[in-house]
């Protein structure tokens, strides 16, 4: 899903981004960086079977620490969303489009991606996708990239990926990401 002309530069499993306020870091499927026209794209990628995205904001921030206060303030800043965000929308999403902007800084990218890859035949958890997507004006069809406004760079692209059904049933040796906190 990354835009055309794109070049394949580097990818990672299990790429993990540190994140303000402490704590866990933010664990992408995968990372990646790619060559395009113009510059640099990062591109975090979060594959999901049938799995949740983990916690809603609201669940996440029950009882929160000052340093959970500290990094929902800083990815909400990352994102350009206004505060309060939205209690329903899953914490997960957040953090993970979060990393992708962190990586494009320190890669010096001018542009980044969150990508979620689904293998769910049913599309399932696909309306919390549409509901972060919202947080920007958006609403990608499965298949599509949108183009979030963000500050600094500009814009994150974020999208839904069906993944090939072959590899539905695949052995995976990660660890399941419940949530950085």
């Amino acid at each position: 899903m990354a835009p055309g002309g794109a070049e394949l530069l580097f990818a990672a499993p299990e790429w993990k981004t540190a994140l303000p306020g402490g704590g866990r870091e933010s664990q992408s499927d995968v990372f990646a960086l790619f060559s395009v026209p113009g510059g640099l794209l990062t591109m975090t990628v979060e594959a999901k079977v049938d799995e949740p995205f983990g916690p809603t904001l609201g669940e996440w921030m029950e009882g929160a620490s000052p340093g959970k206060r500290a990094r929902i303030a800083a990815i909400g800043d990352l994102l350009g969303l206004a505060a309060p965000i939205p209690a329903s929308i899953r914490y997960q999403l957040l953090h993970r489009a979060a990393a992708a902007l962190i990586e494009a800084r320190r890669f010096r990218a001018n542009e980044a991606a969150m990508i979620v890859q689904s293998f769910s035949s049913e599309g399932r958890w696909f309306e919390d996708f549409t509901a972060f997507a919202a947080l920007f004006g958006l609403a990608p069809r499965p298949g599509e990239t949108a183009l979030a406004p963000v500050p600094e760079i500009g814009s994150l692209r974020i999208g839904w990926a069906k993944g090939d059904p072959a590899f539905r049933d695949a052995p995976y040796a990660g660890d399941e990401d419940s949530g950085a906190d």
